[in-house]
């Protein structure tokens, strides 16, 4: 039988960093902080994006099969806050923050570590999220720091 203190022990034992991930449909821009994310194949460069099904940028891939992510340094828990809650309910997320069009048409926060900008090239839906699959087809680095892993913002998600 499933223990379900333990599950949710040892899953939130699992390391994640933290991405503000672009997202774009025609002409909206939209952005979330995304925590589900690992590279998954060196050739072709793929990277791994889960992604809450029930969220706006959700569709806002499927419809326009690119996002971005914007590695967030540690020290950045503010920003990455600023992009949790649902476009939806608090509007623009991007109006106080400094971001510029990547080559996907995804924003790409100017103040990052630097990004990787994906095609989906497969997913998978299971549960309550998709598994996008992205082929890194641009990248840029805009300096060196460490980057905010979830559990040093006392935050959880999952589990």
């Amino acid at each position: 039988m499933l223990d379900e203190q333990a599950k949710k022990t040892m899953l939130r034992k699992i390391p994640h960093g933290l991405y503000v991930c672009g997202v774009k449909d025609g002409e909206e821009v939209n952005g979330f902080t995304a925590s589900w994310v690992m590279q998954a194949s060196f050739q072709p460069p793929l990277v791994v994006n889960c992604v809450n099904r029930s969220s706006g940028s959700h569709a806002m891939i499927q419809n326009s099969q690119v996002f971005a992510l914007s590695a967030l340094e540690a020290g950045q828990k503010e920003l990455a806050q600023k992009f949790f809650k649902p476009q939806r309910r608090v509007g623009n997320k991007f109006e106080d923050v400094e971001f510029y069009l990547g080559e996907t048409g995804c924003p790409i926060i100017s103040d990052s570590l630097g990004y990787v900008e994906c095609r989906v090239v497969g997913s998978v839906e299971q549960g309550d999220h998709t598994v996008f699959v992205g082929e890194v087809i641009a990248a840029g680095v805009h300096r060196e720091g460490d980057p905010l892993l979830l559990e040093s913002t006392g935050w959880q998600y999952g589990g």
